[in-house]
């Protein structure tokens, strides 16, 4: 795996399908994932559109495991295995490194705040120790408006000191374009890989050299996002970004996961994909009709496949 390419382009944190009883649903899980590989986007399983966090060890690694019988490359892989606990990171992370996962996404501890650099330094290192596998490749999750604990230029300075080659790159999902452009100024060049945390800073990323992006709406819109990653240079790009920014403010208008789902849900005929987790809920109603009425003044409908749509 040492020698195999990076993962690059336009990465999905892939939502997470629930039956009635509650329980994910696997098969529905993967007919997604199959989907947005056609449609050239690479999955972020278990990222925070996923409800990563609402998701238990065991239903991770079960889900992984089915995605794998299901026949998704590993390569395309990079699944969230970060959590407050060391022992359940690295579970998971050393169970993704052994089914050939081109890398893991990994949150710092967030609960406890305060730590600084000298705890998150410590928890990465366990993690990378611990799972003590030459194939492991630690991309960082700086989500700061969501865990409130950061990872900041000295820490990725002293991981990549200490872990060359493992420590592979970050999802810069701060929201502030200036930090994206600080890491990739200062660490691309080394070959660390910088993912813009939504698509409105894909086309910014790519020309400061960025790896790409890794965002929620990857999900529902995914073809429009990866062909920007393939045509950045072209003279159209900067329409094309203002396009992209377009459809996501019509969903960020709302709890995104809900109106993701729902998405999901009119586009299949499936009104199961509307389910979320609790602490989260579905879109009432007169959420939904608004989501409608902002995508269809955008001339904006999912591309479905029949087989998906008849899942």
């Amino acid at each position: 795996m040492s020698g195999a390419p990076r993962l690059q382009g336009v990465l999905s944190p892939v939502v997470t399908p629930f039956g009635a009883n509650g329980a994910p649903s696997p098969a529905r899980l993967l007919d997604h994932c199959r989907w947005l590989l056609s449609q050239d986007v690479r999955l972020a399983v278990f990222g925070t559109n996923s409800e990563g966090n609402s998701l238990s060890l065991v239903e991770k690694r079960q889900l992984l495991d089915h995605l794998a019988a299901g026949g998704i490359p590993g390569q395309r892989l990079m699944p969230g295995t970060g959590t407050c606990a060391i022992p359940e990171t690295v579970e998971l992370t050393r169970h993704a490194v052994q089914l050939g996962c081109a890398g893991v996404l990994v949150l710092p501890p967030f609960y406890y705040k305060g730590t600084g650099d000298e705890g998150l330094f410590a928890y990465f290192a366990r993690v990378i120790e611990e799972v003590a596998d030459a194939r492991l490749r630690v991309y960082l999750y700086h989500i700061p408006p969501v865990a409130q604990v950061g990872i900041g230029p000295a820490l990725i300075e002293r991981l990549l000191k200490a872990y060359p080659g493992v420590v592979a790159g970050i999802k810069d999902s701060s929201g502030d374009a200036s930090n994206t452009e600080l890491l990739l100024r200062e660490f691309q060049p080394a070959g660390f890989d910088v993912f813009a945390g939504n698509e409105t800073l894909l086309l910014s990323t790519l020309r400061g050299g960025g790896a790409g992006c890794i965002t929620a709406t990857g999900n529902v819109n995914p073809a429009a996002i990866a062909q920007l990653y393939r045509s950045w240079q072209a003279p159209d790009a900067d329409a094309q970004q203002a396009q992209l920014d377009a459809v996501r403010a019509a969903f960020q208008a709302f709890p995104i996961i809900a109106a993701m789902k729902w998405a999901l849900a009119r586009a299949t005929g499936d009104a199961s994909w509307a389910q979320v987790r609790p602490p989260l809920v579905a879109l009432a109603p007169d959420q939904a009709q608004a989501l409608a009425q902002r995508l269809d003044a955008l001339g904006f409908a999912m591309p479905r496949t029949e087989a998906l749509a008849a899942a």
